[in-house]
């Protein structure tokens, strides 16, 4: 395979990850860094970093739409980005320090879990919960558009929220995913934040997440922009199809598909990591 058959190849596979990716909530992270490892053959901390490069491109174009629509919430987004930003450096730290072979049962492990919430029916909180005494303070409560007009809503949870946030930012890091799951799963059932400004929110913070690490991974020179700009490319443009295919969408059947592929990776992910493989 010559240098334009793989580019070709690598914006194809890109495209179709975003596709999927922007149609289940996940991004094309999780099924990317998978592809070009295990069928490609491109050095699992490369790929990482042309992923992590994609994760900051997409998110920005997803945020910036939240944000005008009135679903981000900013002041939680920026709140929660100082747990994030700081796991992502850990985890992009510990990244240049673990074996391959480590990276990929992890990295099978955290697809596992993807493929289980991405195939899970989503449902939307809007009952209001009582705030605790730091939300207040901080001021994270906020509004979102509805059918019916502005609806108000209070934040609880905040401290294990932002715990569980260092955990996200670390796994970004580390595997060059967006988390996006894990952060959803925490503003939502934990800190009680309605989904559709839960999935705005960790948008807006996915880019910033991915930026603190992709800076270590620059840094020790695992991102090459021979493979990081097709990733790039594809996954924003397969991203961009997706939001507007997403209303017409069968999303549940897309979700199971999203899941079984998913998963099919993890396993394999999984099984060259324990074989020595990668």
């Amino acid at each position: 395979m010559n240098v334009l058959e793989f580019t070709l190849v690598v914006v194809s596979v890109s495209a179709l990850a975003g596709f999927l990716g922007a149609l289940t909530g996940l991004g094309g992270g999780v099924v990317i860094t998978p592809v070009l490892t295990l069928v490609l053959g491109v050095d699992i901390r490369y790929a990482i970093g042309a992923t992590l490069v994609s994760v900051i491109a997409t998110s920005s174009g997803a945020a910036a739409a939240y944000v005008k629509e009135g679903f981000s919430n900013i002041r939680i987004g920026m709140f929660l980005e100082v747990a994030t930003t700081i796991g992502a450096l850990c985890g992009a730290f510990l990244a240049t320090r673990i074996p391959s072979s480590a990276l990929a049962v992890i990295f099978g492990v955290v697809l596992l879990y993807s493929a289980i919430v991405s195939s899970r029916p989503r449902r939307e909180r809007l009952e209001n919960v009582p705030s605790d005494p730091l939300a207040e303070r901080l001021r994270l409560k906020g509004t979102f558009p509805t059918s019916g007009g502005l609806r108000n809503y209070r934040v609880t949870g905040v401290k294990a929220g932002f715990s569980l946030m260092f955990m996200a930012g670390t796994l970004s890091g580390l595997l060059g995913i967006g988390s996006g799951a894990l952060k959803v799963i925490a503003m939502d059932q934990v800190m009680r934040i309605p989904f559709k400004v839960s999935t705005a929110t960790s948008n807006f913070m996915i880019g910033v997440t991915a930026a603190a690490s992709a800076g270590v991974y620059l840094s020790r020179g695992y991102i090459d922009p021979g493979l990081a700009m097709p990733v790039m490319l594809g996954v924003l443009g397969g991203s961009l199809l997706g939001a507007r295919h997403l209303m017409g969408a069968r999303t549940r059947v897309l979700r199971l598909v999203f899941g079984a592929v998913v998963g099919l990776l993890a396993l394999e992910m999984i099984y060259s990591g324990i074989a020595g493989k990668i």
